[in-house]
């Protein structure tokens, strides 16, 4: 496990390119038979890419959270961007399809994962967070979660929101994780862009090809920083940062929200004309 530390707005504006990927930018997500896992301090959550192809492989806490297991004080959200896979919280299978999310609640003991044929291997994509209340596990497909239709074609941010972990689809402690695709012909998201000092936020890009990049950005709103993302590519977003993206061409991203409310529309937004 990997761990970084928060990191000051004021120093921020000062960083190079180097450094600001190194603070903020998380890549190789998913390697064979590997995990990849970040700790970030800002409000302690984890990004997470599992990747069973021969092996199954199981989620451990790792000497960094001090926990007999790792979901001993968390909770967790996953969704798959691979082939199909299996999912076992203590015993109890779930079959995860391309795009299929779950919650896992705090108090779960074991959890696996494995991929149901090596050579379309599954992808696990994980967000978690502290939790103080025990929810029971829910596997929610992209069919069941909330869609919020957004944008417009003039504005080339056409979109759609589907929300996964949501007080409007499930209950959670403090965790909200959802899917955003961008439809064909736009390539912003998330603009006008905002900030929410309640809330920290990580997106991890996906759908693009080879020579995609997403140029996300960031940064306080007088004070904007931008880093070059590829496919399957996360970024964390402290909630002092705007956290706003363009593509070469239209892709998807998975977002991941912690912090001090759920209040998906509790944003403070910020009109165009005032960013530099």
């Amino acid at each position: 496990m990997e761990v970084r530390q928060a990191s000051n707005a004021k120093d921020v504006k000062h960083y190079t390119t180097e450094r600001l990927r190194e603070e903020f930018h998380i890549a190789n997500l998913f390697t064979k038979d590997n995990t990849r896992m970040v700790y970030s301090h800002i409000d302690r959550i984890i990004t997470a890419g599992i990747m069973p192809v021969k092996q199954t492989i199981y989620l451990t806490a790792g000497e960094e959270l001090k926990a007999n297991y790792f979901l001993e004080r968390r909770e967790m959200g996953c969704i798959n961007v691979g082939g199909k896979g299996i999912i076992t919280v203590d015993g109890l299978k779930y079959e995860m399809n391309a795009r299929d999310g779950i919650y896992i609640g705090k108090g779960n003991k074991e959890v696996s994962f494995k991929s149901v044929d090596e050579n379309e291997p599954a992808k696990f994509y994980i967000s978690s967070c502290p939790a103080h209340t025990e929810y029971p596990t829910v596997k929610i497909d992209i069919t069941k979660a909330k869609k919020v239709p957004c944008g417009s074609v003039e504005e080339c941010n056409r979109r759609v929101i589907n929300q996964y972990i949501h007080p409007e689809v499930i209950k959670s402690c403090q965790l909200a994780m959802g899917l955003t695709q961008i439809q064909s012909g736009s390539n912003w998201n998330t603009m006008p862009c905002h900030t929410h000092d309640r809330r920290m936020e990580v997106y991890m890009y996906l759908d693009m090809g080879e020579d995609d990049i997403v140029f996300h950005m960031m940064g306080e709103p007088l004070e904007t920083r931008h880093i070059v993302m590829k496919n399957e590519e996360a970024v964390i977003s402290p909630s002092w940062s705007i956290h706003s993206g363009v593509g070469t061409k239209n892709y998807s991203f998975i977002w991941a929200m912690c912090g001090e409310n759920q209040e998906f529309t509790d944003m403070d937004h910020i009109k165009n004309k005032d960013l530099l």
